[in-house]
């Protein structure tokens, strides 16, 4: 170290940092997993970040002006945890040696909420780097909004390490350019630059000159040859806080797993040194002899009066909120009430939101009502969209634009960048005083998944507002209509997943989002949407919370049947049974928000859906995934089960089956089947049986079944195709849907039982009833069985166990009298065998 270095960082700051390389290659040792090489190559850079640079206070973890840290490159956990134990964040030795333990404080990767002193949970790469920039974000629109002469409230650094993959991940990318465009000057990244990946040297997949991409984003760019030089990185950050207009990055030359056997080599990245390897790389840093886990005193002293040198900056920062209080009562009140996580108390989402019945809204524009009328009350909504506002309708009327010049705006303009979007709302929230949201289609949540799960893991209030919420988009075609995106939303844990039906729905989801203390995501209409005014839907009023009620109920609250529906599905619903001489015996179900319902307790969800209760249909304009669980064994469910097509919403929605005519049908249908219906069939006649069924309201039609024994793959006679037919007529198929073959097989207590499909196979006519979607029974070589489901008498299908070890092979040919794939109701056959 050269002279001028000695004269701020002595022999003392080397021991320490080497005292953070050794705990934390001990701490990955310990564990037998994790990551020594970043710790070893980087504990320079972080050393003088933390002792010469970071405000912070250890005995005030959450003091709103300390500077944050983000650990971007999550994987160097183990610095970090070394660290906050040695500057008194409360981890002991004990954690430190539970690295990577269950319900440790001292998980693989970070996480926010489990170790004091982390302030976001990173791991994925670029996700840290990307809500860094939301901090920044934050930082500066809480300093234009509080901060007054003489009063600086907010004037704080955000800092991050980064590393190779951070930079490499297009969330990064996204994140820098958007905060080169806002000029985030108080923004600084270390850069950890040991050109070095788990597949080898960075140059096999990472060759554009970094330097200057940066500069092209609009960041200050510092080079540290020497990431080794204390006094080097201590210029550069200095530089780096000097600037006013642009943020900055340090790029700071390391090498991977310093000082161990592995430098410099991939499998310094992700695998423990090994006691021999441990062994020498403690000898090389001055440990030979120590225990594990040792801290030399003078070095645990260094480490505690460097994080208490900020002691007296944070009771002045208090002195200052004080006399802030007394001299600005009303920004106080208001200041403490958003650092709180607070709303309030006189916060009521009926009075400026109301809507007339009879005028169709979409629930986007509905959204977009919300909103305005929540910023007012609201000063700590903030977001914006994915260059969709007009769209999404997420901009705040008057609320102007967040700009470098206007950093008091309410609209922030993301542009298109759904990754680094949805990561920025997390620092946000993550730097607290804000309920951000964010906007973009529902099909394009697939580029927010990433963040959206970090929200959920972190607990975080985000809001996603995620508009043209189905196939309905039309013309757009399916590259922007989304199928597959609600099933996957739902899949994340702790996320509310909310669908309106309406206005007043929609009014009541941004109610519970604002409250709920975690995220949630609003999937709404582009197009228009009946109003389900509380005048003639009283239940609107309050249900929708419960996230299922019931909207319309059937004559004495008594029903015979259930329409469960979300979103634009629900007015479907009701206009279907409009007229209908069922409607009196069928409870129509809004389900806006699943995990609400969930949430409920049992009563509530048998009085909403009495288990007795069978005949049920779902309709929902998305993957039908997960819906069985409401609709059971025997119900329906009309989803979509492929991509939509380019073509007007009406003619979309016609030709998947989403009309008042196909619902209405399908209802019918549940009614159409009863048990005991019609006469029985022998449940025990291994070489022959037939059967009646009838169909209400007209004449039997004819249905033979042939059986083949030991035919190979289903060929069969030429010309036969191999349908799927529900003999007999069974309750709960869907026999007046092309789609039948969705439907659940098995066992109908008490009612007739079903037969089995067999695999599809060469000679199938799959296209015809797509039935080769889903396999049941098993294949014996070249043989596919078809196997009954145990049931009472009555029963269709395989009657002995001969048939099933015998291999029969069935052939459906319709010969007379079809009608819609098995509304038909006829004779089925089976011949004896030969």
């Amino acid at each position: 170290m050269s002279a001028a270095a000695a004269a701020v960082y002595n022999r003392k700051d080397q021991a320490s940092v080497n005292t953070l390389r050794i705990l934390s290659a001990e701490m990955v040792e310990r564990a037998r997993s994790g990551h020594p090489g970043l710790p070893l190559g980087a504990a320079p850079l972080a050393y003088v970040l933390w002792t010469r640079f970071l405000k912070h206070d250890p005995e005030a973890p959450l003091w709103p002006d300390r500077d944050r840290f983000v650990l971007s490159a999550g994987h160097g956990s183990a610095l970090l945890y070394s660290w906050l134990h040695l500057a008194g964040y409360g981890l002991t030795l004990d954690d430190l040696k539970d690295f990577r333990q269950p319900h440790s404080r001292t998980p693989g990767h970070p996480e926010h909420g489990v170790t004091p002193g982390v302030e976001a949970t990173t791991g994925p790469l670029g996700q840290g780097f990307a809500m860094g920039v939301g901090m920044a974000l934050a930082e500066r629109a809480l300093a234009a909004r509080y901060n007054r002469p003489g009063f600086t409230l907010f004037d704080h650094h955000t800092y991050a390490l980064v590393s190779d993959g951070d930079l490499m991940e297009g969330v990064a990318s996204e994140a820098a350019s958007l905060a080169g465009a806002q000029q985030l000057h108080k923004l600084v990244y270390v850069y950890d630059d040991n050109r070095m990946t788990i597949e080898g040297p960075t140059e096999l997949a990472f060759t554009e000159d970094v330097r200057a991409r940066f500069t092209a984003y609009g960041w200050q760019v510092i080079v540290v040859a020497d990431g080794e030089d204390l006094q080097a990185v201590h210029q550069a950050v200095e530089n780096a806080r000097l600037e006013t207009e642009r943020p900055s990055l340090i790029v700071a030359r390391t090498t991977l797993g310093a000082g161990s056997p592995k430098e410099g080599r991939p499998e310094a990245h992700g695998e423990p040194l090994g006691p021999e390897g441990l062994a020498a790389t403690k000898a090389r840093y001055g440990f030979e002899g120590k225990p594990d886990f040792f801290v030399d005193d003078r070095v645990s002293a260094n480490f505690r009066e460097r994080a208490g040198a900020h002691r007296e900056t944070r009771a002045r920062w208090e002195a200052t909120l004080a006399r802030y209080a007394a001299e600005f009562p009303s920004e106080h009140a208001e200041l403490s009430r958003r650092l709180a996580g607070n709303l309030p108390a006189d916060l009521d989402m009926g009075k400026p939101c109301d809507f007339p019945a009879g005028k169709p809204v979409a629930t986007r524009t509905a959204g977009g009502a919300v909103i305005n009328a929540l910023a007012g009350a609201l000063p700590e909504l903030l977001g914006g969209s994915a260059d969709l506002g007009p769209s999404n309708k997420t901009l705040v009327s008057g609320g102007g634009s967040v700009l470098p010049l206007n950093p008091a705006g309410r609209n922030v303009h993301f542009g298109v960048r759904e990754a680094a979007m949805g990561a920025v709302a997390n620092g946000l929230a993550l730097s607290g005083g804000f309920l951000p949201y964010c906007g973009t289609f529902l099909v394009f949540s697939d580029y927010l998944r990433p963040a959206v799960r970090l929200s959920a893991l972190m607990g975080l209030k985000v809001v996603y507002v995620l508009t043209h919420d189905s196939v309905g988009v039309g013309e757009d075609g399916p590259t922007h209509q989304p199928v597959e995106q609600l099933a996957a939303l739902r899949a994340v844990p702790g996320l509310l997943v909310m669908r309106p039906a309406d206005a007043y729905e929609t009014r009541a989801m941004w109610d519970v989002a604002v409250r709920h203390p975690g995220p949630s995501a609003l999937a709404l209409s582009r197009q228009n949407l009946p109003v389900l005014h509380p005048s003639e839907f009283p239940p609107v009023a309050h249900g929708p919370a419960r996230g299922g009620y019931v909207l319309k109920d059937a004559e004495g609250g008594s029903p015979e049947a259930l329409v469960i529906a979300t979103g634009s599905e629900v007015s479907l619903a009701l206009k279907a049974l409009e007229g209908s001489p069922l409607a009196p015996k069928v409870r129509v179900v809004s389900m806006p928000c699943w995990e609400l319902f969930e949430a409920q307790d049992a009563p509530y969800r048998d009085s909403v859906l009495p288990p007795g209760v069978t005949r049920r249909l779902a309709v929902e304009a998305a993957s039908p995934m997960g819906w069985e669980r409401y609709a059971g064994c025997r119900g329906k469910i009309l989803a979509v089960n492929g991509f939509g097509f380019s073509g007007p919403a009406e003619s979309v929605f016609a030709e998947l089956g989403f009309t008042p005519e196909n619902v209405r049908s399908l209802v019918e249908g549940l009614f159409a089947w009863r048990a005991g219906s019609g006469p029985r069939c022998p449940a025990r006649r291994p070489w022959a049986w037939r059967c009646m069924a009838r169909r209400p309201g007209g004449t039997g039609c004819q249905v033979r079944i042939r059986a083949a024994q030991g035919t190979d793959g289903h060929g069969g006679p030429a010309g036969l195709h191999a349908w799927i037919w529900p003999a007999c007529g069974t309750p709960g198929m869907d026999t007046a849907s092309p789609q039948a073959a969705r439907i659940e097989y098995g066992e109908s207590a008490g009612r007739q039982a079903w037969i089995w499909r067999v695999r599809g196979t060469p000679g199938m006519d799959m296209a015809s009833l797509r039935a080769a979607s889903r396999e049941y029974g098993e294949s014996a070589g070249r043989q596919a069985r078809i196997w009954r489901v145990r049931g009472p008498p009555g029963m269709i299908g395989m009657a002995s166990p001969y048939d099933a070890r015998h291999g029969w092979t069935w052939l459906c040919e319709a010969t007379s009298g079809t009608d819609e794939f098995g509304k038909l109701v006829g004779r089925s056959e089976r011949p004896a065998e030969a």
